[in-house]
């Protein structure tokens, strides 16, 4: 399934990498991670995501920015910030597109603390990285079934359906 295939009215959960694709015009997947955005802005879908969804935006965003701000290849982007604190001074879209998001009809779910032994048990049961396990535990505790995303490990959820950019 793809974005398109999202009918109007229904809601969906932003996985990062449709923010990240939306974000950065250069990816392949862009123009239709925009369009979803747009969709949602439109009030045709409806959109949600996470505090920890948004971090991994930042951070992704970030080391794009840092390469292309400092002429870095992509390989070990994050070393080299790491080893150069006054490499941040000058990023600004990162946070731009994260305060985008914010400001959007896409709504921020908050995550109960007990939400993390929930996802531990997702991680374990159907075969997760934590951070996509915990996805999957705030859409359960939100009744929201579908998320929108390029990561096909969230099709080994049950009553989960993916949909990707392309």
């Amino acid at each position: 399934m793809t974005y398109a295939d999202l009918l109007p009215g229904a809601s969906v959960f932003h996985d990062a990498n449709p923010l990240v694709y939306h974000f950065s015009p250069h990816s392949g997947f862009a123009a239709a991670c925009t369009h979803l955005v747009d969709r949602i802005e439109r009030g045709e879908l409806a959109g949600f995501t996470s505090p920890h969804i948004l971090t991994e935006v930042a951070h992704r965003l970030m080391l794009f920015e840092a390469a292309a701000a400092h002429g870095w290849p992509h390989t070990k982007v994050r070393q080299r910030l790491q080893r150069n604190s006054g490499a941040f001074q000058g990023l600004t879209q990162f946070r731009a597109a994260v305060e985008s998001v914010l400001n959007s009809q896409v709504r921020v779910l908050t995550i109960a603390p007990s939400l993390i032994l929930t996802a531990a048990d997702i991680s374990r049961s159907v075969g997760l990285l934590s951070n996509d396990a915990l996805l999957v535990a705030v859409m359960q505790t939100q009744g929201l079934t579908h998320v929108a995303s390029a990561d096909t490990d969230f099709d080994r959820v049950p009553g989960l359906t993916r949909y990707a950019p392309a």
